[in-house]
């Protein structure tokens, strides 16, 4: 698959995705056991510079760097395109990472958005109701999603999700073929962020946002849903439940929202004539 902009270019190797700690298992009685070293997922402060300038520094699972800085940038409407992104610029330090984007269409600003994220962060930073509430453009209409396809992609998420595996401590967002097929996964200790690396991936890879669905294994609450919104894909189904907000904001702009999705069921809160 021919790529939109260069790989990242990083100046030592990436950090580890989990470490090992002992420990200890504790009954209602009192009783201990050992363990044998637990594998614990990573988390890392990530900076994402546009043109030199920081723009937000978030918590976050250090894998898929260049992913998630794409996918964050044009979620956050940073840029428009990502064929504005001249190169990516990786640096591991003590405290953190540094992705710088090079894109020289773009006039940076530094961010007055202050948006330094949690892990579990969707908004932060945002200093105004209009910057959090900010429009986003109808989705294009696209056919519905057998009902078959959903389940049999909800049943095989979690084969597609090592970094879980090992740690039981990260999110995963998909992207599922309108068979049911999972084309692309990506794993994060923060589920806004692992969304932002799966549209990234798919912005960087150009695959057709129009021939599938976005499946989270997360509850979609309003900033999830505007996400799916921006990279104009039509259905996005999550494993929990949704916020009002959210399917407010899916029936304004048209995307289908499946939600409290298992194996065998789930429910479709929006776009009831699909």
């Amino acid at each position: 698959m021919r790529r939109l902009q260069p790989e990242i270019s990083q100046t030592a190797d990436a950090p580890a995705t989990s470490r090992r700690f002992r420990g200890e298992r504790r009954d209602a009685a009192g009783q201990t056991t050992p363990l044998l070293a637990q594998a614990v997922a990573e988390e890392r402060a990530v900076e994402i510079r546009l043109n030199g300038l920081s723009q937000a520094v978030m918590m976050a699972s250090p894998t898929d760097f260049e992913d998630f800085a794409t996918g964050f940038a044009f979620t956050e409407g940073l840029i428009e395109d990502p064929a504005d992104i001249l190169s990516l610029t990786l640096r591991h330090e003590a405290l953190g990472s540094v992705i710088d984007i090079l894109a020289p269409m773009i006039e940076a600003e530094a961010s007055t958005r202050a948006l330094s994220g949690r892990s579990g962060c969707g908004l932060c930073g945002v200093r105004s109701l209009e910057d959090a509430m900010r429009c986003t453009a109808d989705v294009t209409p696209q056919p519905a999603i057998d009902a078959a396809a959903i389940q049999a992609a909800v049943q095989a998420l979690a084969d597609h999700q090592p970094l879980n595996r090992e740690t039981r401590a990260v999110h995963a967002a998909a992207w599922v073929a309108r068979d049911g097929r999972i084309q692309a996964v990506r794993e994060d200790v923060g589920r806004h962020n692992a969304l932002d690396k799966l549209i990234g991936h798919l912005l960087r890879t150009q695959l057709d946002r129009h021939d599938g669905f976005l499946l989270i294994t997360s509850r979609c609450s309003y900033e999830m849903a505007q996400k799916a919104a921006k990279a104009d894909v039509g259905t996005l189904v999550a494993v929990s439940a949704p916020t009002a907000l959210a399917l407010t904001l899916a029936r304004e702009v048209g995307l289908t929202l499946v939600a409290v999705a298992r194996a065998d069921s789930h429910i479709l809160f929006t776009s009831p004539e699909k």
